[in-house]
């Protein structure tokens, strides 16, 4: 997202200020998309590319995006808490967004790696239109059962979550993963595809496959 376009701001969180990154549409927005970054311990931000890929994807698809660094990342105040806190993080972010741009429009959390985790956590709590999941970090999280219509889309070749992890969680869901081949778990040279297999499903078409 370019600065331009993005705003930038600290709020009160649960754990001190709560750093936030919104892009708002050039219309009245058709939904929120909360967007969650990977892992903060491992160097995860609101600015991670897949964290921005995602906020761009929905952003042009209509809805207000809304990126948050975890506590104790950038701005936002406090110290990891393993995806408990950082789930409070979340809501206070959405709760935020809300306020700002209506109480009932639809919900959409997206997530990449260790946000996919926080991301399923806060769906638990609220009715969401949709949950999109970028390299889900099951195995090394307890990544709980996901709606029929989640979007998932993890790398064949994923060094930090095996694709066999992945499916092992799915499978037991029938759930359908797509999958990027001879991609790794941080989707280098392959940001379009997440960007139009998810336009692709939102308008009912099927997923993109990059490298099939």
């Amino acid at each position: 997202m370019t600065p331009r376009t993005t705003e930038r701001f600290t709020i009160a969180g649960p754990a001190g200020a709560l750093e936030l990154a919104i892009n708002p549409p050039a219309q009245t927005p058709c939904g929120i998309a909360l967007v969650a970054h990977p892992n903060p311990v491992q160097g995860g931000t609101l600015d991670n590319k897949v964290a921005q890929t995602l906020a761009r994807s929905f952003h042009a698809l209509g809805y207000a995006s809304v990126r948050f660094n975890f506590r104790g990342v950038g701005a936002s105040e406090g110290a990891f808490d393993e995806g408990i806190g950082e789930t409070d993080d979340a809501h206070a972010a959405l709760d935020h967004a809300r306020a700002r741009f209506g109480q009932a429009l639809p919900i959409v959390l997206a997530g990449f790696s260790f946000g996919c985790f926080v991301q399923c956590r806060l769906a638990q709590r609220l009715a969401v239109q949709r949950l999109v999941l970028v390299g889900p970090a099951v195995g090394r999280f307890a990544v709980g059962a996901v709606p029929a219509d989640t979007i998932v889309i993890h790398g064949e070749e994923d060094e930090v979550v095996p694709l066999a992890d992945v499916f092992a969680w799915a499978r037991p869901q029938a759930l359908p993963v797509v999958v990027f081949p001879g991609c790794g778990h941080f989707f280098h040279g392959r940001l379009p595809g997440i960007t139009a297999t998810i336009t692709g499903m939102w308008h009912g078409r099927p997923p993109v496959v990059p490298g099939a």
